[in-house]
C-alpha cells in the first residue's frame, strides 16, 4: 500500500461491540475528543491506522463496556465519526443465532433488520430548527459496502454467511423463548441489540453502513446449553474472525470511493 494512504484522511470508521472495546492490531495515532450537538462519544474517537491503512474507531459500549446497548450514545458516535472524515462505517456486532443455517461461532452480513427497539433516540433531526429528513431505508445496509465484504470473505478459511435479518431487541437483558419465537415469524435470522438506531443514524447522516455480525449462542429456546456458557465459548473466537474479515477487506473499503 503506498505511504501516502496511510496518511489520509481515514474514509473509514469501525464501531466495534461486544467483545471488541478495543481493536486488535490497531496503531492508535491520536484520540479525538470530538464535541457533538449530543454530547461525547462511547469513548474518544481513535484515528489509528491497521495493517497500514487509515480507519477511525470507536468502541460502541465504551473502553470499558460500561454502556448497555439501551444506553449507547448512537447519534454521538456516528456524528464524531464524520466529524474526523468517515464516509462509510463497518459496525461489528454480537448477535444470537436464530435461522438454523447460522451457527454460533460464524460470521454473517446481514442484508435487512427488523426494529424491536423503543424510547431511543432514534433520529438527529428532533426539534423545530431542524428540517424533517424521511430517509429512504428500504433497503438499511449499503449493498456495494456489504458485497465488498462478502468478496473480501471469500479468502478466509470460513468465509461469512451472506444475508440475513437481524432483529433488534431492546435489551439489555436476553430474550424469552416465546419473544425469540415471534422473531422467528416475522423472518428474522439473528438476534441482537444495538444495530438500531445505529444504521438508521448513519443513513441521516450520509454514511454508507454495514454490518459483521458474529454468532455467539443460539437464541433463547433454539439451543441446549445455558445462553452465557455458550457465549464464552464463542465471543473471543468470534471478534477475532470478525477483524479478520475487516481486515482481508481493508484494501477495499478503507480508501477513497467505492
Amino acid at each position: 500500500m503506498a505511504a501516502d494512504a496511510a496518511r489520509a484522511t481515514p474514509h473509514l470508521g469501525v464501531i466495534g461491540g461486544t467483545g471488541l472495546d478495543t481493536a486488535p492490531g490497531l496503531e492508535v495515532l491520536r484520540d479525538e475528543a470530538v464535541d457533538t450537538p449530543w454530547g461525547v462519544p462511547s469513548a474518544p474517537v481513535q484515528v489509528a491506522r491497521l495493517d497500514g491503512w487509515p480507519i477511525a474507531f470507536v468502541p460502541r459500549h465504551g473502553r470499558a463496556h460500561e454502556y448497555p446497548p439501551h444506553a449507547v450514545n448512537y447519534r454521538a458516535n456516528l456524528w464524531a465519526l464524520r466529524r474526523v472524515g468517515v464516509s462509510r462505517v463497518i459496525a461489528i456486532n454480537a448477535v444470537g443465532s436464530i435461522a438454523q443455517w447460522f451457527e454460533p461461532g460464524r460470521l454473517a452480513l446481514p442484508d435487512d433488520l427488523v426494529d424491536y427497539t423503543w424510547g431511543r433516540p432514534h433520529s438527529c433531526w428532533n426539534g423545530p430548527d431542524d428540517d424533517a429528513q424521511h430517509v429512504e431505508f428500504t433497503r438499511p445496509i449499503d449493498p456495494v459496502l456489504r458485497a465488498r465484504l462478502i468478496a473480501a470473505g471469500r479468502s478466509l478459511e470460513t468465509p461469512p454467511l451472506d444475508g440475513g435479518v437481524y432483529g433488534v431487541t431492546q435489551g439489555p437483558r436476553l430474550e424469552t423463548a416465546a419473544e425469540v419465537r415471534r422473531l422467528r415469524r416475522d423472518g428474522c435470522d439473528m438476534v441482537g441489540m444495538t444495530l438500531m438506531p445505529e444504521a438508521g443514524i448513519a443513513r441521516e447522516l450520509g454514511l454508507e453502513y454495514a454490518c459483521i455480525a458474529f454468532s455467539v449462542n443460539w437464541a433463547a429456546g433454539c439451543g441446549t446449553l445455558a445462553l452465557h456458557d455458550e457465549m464464552s465459548q464463542h465471543l473471543e473466537r468470534g471478534a477475532a474472525t470478525a477483524v479478520a474479515l475487516l481486515r482481508a477487506a481493508l484494501p477495499a473499503v478503507a480508501d477513497g470511493e467505492l
